[in-house]
């Protein structure tokens, strides 16, 4: 049994079983993460990382050595040409607003390859709003290429690319979407597609969530240009904002001078001591994303022994931290939310309701009990209230914290009566 908590039994022992389930993953997902500690390490030995590079800078930033060092530990980790990782990304989608604009041009044309993208970045785009700004706005103009069978449509994007577009957009993750997130080699294979029609075009991919799930990023099987946020996995649970731009040098110039501005770029930007966690994040970062792996395999696991559509499935593949589960009803979605918000070692004593969340176009219930506010790789649990009803888990600093979250997150289901009882 469960000290501390009131877990029925008939939860503890489709926990036991669910363990049971996971054990052949979690030693993949191990050794993972070994695989990826040591890369990370051994960019930090090779840079010569000291305390020197943690102290701080205002103004004009001119000079800061841990700033400039970071880009090179950033760049040799994601086996980058460069890399511009900064705490004044205020999210994600702000990073990869920055890469969007900073790349392209008026005139130029972005297919997004791998369907729809999610929502907050509709507005970036121009899919919605007008006026704002967006890349609409500015004369680039937008396709897109839908899955087919929820898997990217070589065919379809060989055709759409060859009539002569400037970037190629891969969305990683899958969003508040059931089709899988896509796996390196899976980019790879886009890749190839796109080169072989147009050698030039600029593949960007979207990496969020996807950091240090695999041994492989983006950027080594092809890819000119990938950007993500440092609340999410390359983060670490530790750097409290942020975001990170890879790639090419030239594009990472030109992603520069639009984060900053044109002839200054990446010489200048106060760190304000924001570097320790920046560096610490990003160390810290394997062994937190291989936690937040084995928190998804286990509640995968979990719910598919209550009998509830789970994807992935707790044995399959992983591409990214998120882990989809078909609650089947909106009350049974908003008592799993409140569960895992019960066990959240912040904000605990809050209660989620739907709500009207920007940059979506329906009303969402969110349990993120975070030390960092938004941090999608400190377990969170989130669903848009919409058919059919499943909820989008991600995130774990460690393992054990998020096994007792996924528990009681079964209990308030069972506690009102509508927990499918597949023991």
């Amino acid at each position: 049994m469960t000290p501390f908590f009131k877990i029925d039994s008939r939860i503890e022992n489709a926990s036991e079983k669910a363990l049971e389930m996971c054990r052949e993953q979690f030693a993949v997902i191990d050794e993972i993460t070994e695989y990826n500690q040591l890369k990370v390490q051994k960019a930090f030995i090779d840079n010569g990382i000291s305390e020197t590079h943690f102290v701080s800078s205002t103004g004009y930033g001119y000079g800061d050595r841990g700033r400039e060092t970071l880009d090179k530990v950033w760049a040799q980790v994601f086996c980058a040409e460069d890399a511009l990782v900064r705490h004044n990304f205020v999210c994600g989608t702000h990073t990869l607003a920055t890469a969007l604009f900073g790349v392209l041009r008026p005139g130029d044309k972005m297919v997004a390859v791998t369907g729809t993208p999610y929502d907050t970045i509709h507005g970036v785009i121009g899919i919605k709003g007008k006026g704002m700004g967006s890349l609409k706005d500015y004369g680039i103009e937008y396709s897109e290429v839908p899955l087919k069978n929820d898997r990217p449509d070589l065919d379809g994007i060989k055709d759409a690319i060859k009539t002569g577009a400037t970037m190629a957009y891969i969305q990683r993750s899958r969003g508040y979407e059931l089709r899988p997130s896509l796996t390196v080699e899976d980019i790879e294979e886009i890749v190839k597609a796109v080169r072989s029609v147009s050698p030039d075009t600029i593949i960007m991919v979207d990496n969020c969530y996807g950091e240090f799930v695999e041994k492989r990023e983006p950027l080594e099987v092809g890819a000119d240009i990938i950007a993500g946020s440092l609340i999410k996995n390359a983060g670490g649970g530790i750097a409290r904002t942020g975001g990170y731009i890879a790639g090419r040098k030239d594009l990472i110039e030109k992603c520069s001078y639009r984060l900053t501005t044109p002839g200054l770029g990446k010489e200048v930007g106060a760190t304000l001591g924001m570097n320790r966690e920046l560096y610490m994040g990003l160390f810290y970062a394997p062994h937190t994303v291989g936690e937040a792996l084995k928190s998804a395999v286990y509640i995968s696991a979990l719910f598919s022994v209550f009998g509830y559509d789970v994807t992935p499935k707790y044995d399959e593949k992983r591409a990214d931290i998120v882990q989809s589960l078909g609650l089947e009803n909106e009350e049974s979605l908003v008592a799993f939310c409140q569960g895992v918000q019960s066990g959240s070692p912040i904000d605990s004593y809050l209660l989620p309701e739907p709500w009207d969340m920007p940059g979506y176009d329906s009303k969402v219930v969110m349990a993120a009990g975070a030390f960092t506010l938004g941090s999608s790789i400190e377990l969170s649990a989130d669903a848009p209230i919409r058919e059919p009803y499943y909820a989008w888990i991600q995130g774990g600093l460690n393992f054990h914290s998020a096994k007792i979250c996924a528990k009681l997150a079964a209990q308030q289901m069972l506690d009102k009566g509508l927990l499918k009882d597949g023991v």
